[in-house]
């Protein structure tokens, strides 16, 4: 028997921990033996959106694509995860809406100030500085989901514990 496929759309700022719990979720999901594609925002911008800028129309256009992969292997049988900043609330719900598969959306939520404190690649303290233009958050709106099926914590939580709640719902939804 075939198994259903479904996206898993991870949405929250930079440095929130998105690529980080995609990447668990991803391995879980293959050591259960289901087929997963990561469609990672920061990869899918070197190859698949080239030559887009962070303008909102440009934003808006990326996060199009993603939704279009994501749709395409989610009705093929796989699990797409999808791990973008994906600012735009309205956008989100248009690459929902264009699903046959289930669509799942996680908000990876992190306050800003814990943001800042952390910033490995010193992308905040560029954009407070005004060094970077429409950052999402900081000079650009983040648009956080506001019925998201799963919100997770990880300024509180480990990620461990993040991963676990998400495979939990997952598996209570008999989506694994």
């Amino acid at each position: 028997m075939a198994q259903q496929g479904f996206t898993l759309w991870f949405t929250g700022l930079s440095g929130a921990g998105k690529s980080t719990l995609s990447q668990e979720i991803a391995a879980a999901l293959e050591a259960r033996g289901r087929r997963v594609e990561r469609l990672d925002g920061d990869e899918i911008r070197q190859h698949l959106s080239r030559g887009l800028g962070f303008s909102r129309d440009d934003r808006n256009e990326n996060i199009r694509r993603i939704g279009f992969v994501a749709r395409l292997l989610s009705r093929n049988g796989a699990v797409a995860i999808a791990a973008a900043i994906s600012p735009y609330r309205e956008l989100r719900d248009e690459v929902r809406h264009a699903h046959e598969a289930p669509f799942v959306e996680v908000f990876v939520d992190c306050p800003l100030e814990t943001l800042v404190k952390r910033d490995p690649k010193g992308l905040y303290a560029k954009a407070l500085q005004g060094e970077i233009l429409n950052f999402s958050g900081v000079s650009d709106p983040y648009e956080p989901p506001l019925a998201p099926e799963i919100t997770v914590h990880t300024d509180r939580e480990r990620v461990a514990d993040s991963r676990d709640a998400i495979l939990r719902w997952l598996d209570v939804r008999h989506l694994i």
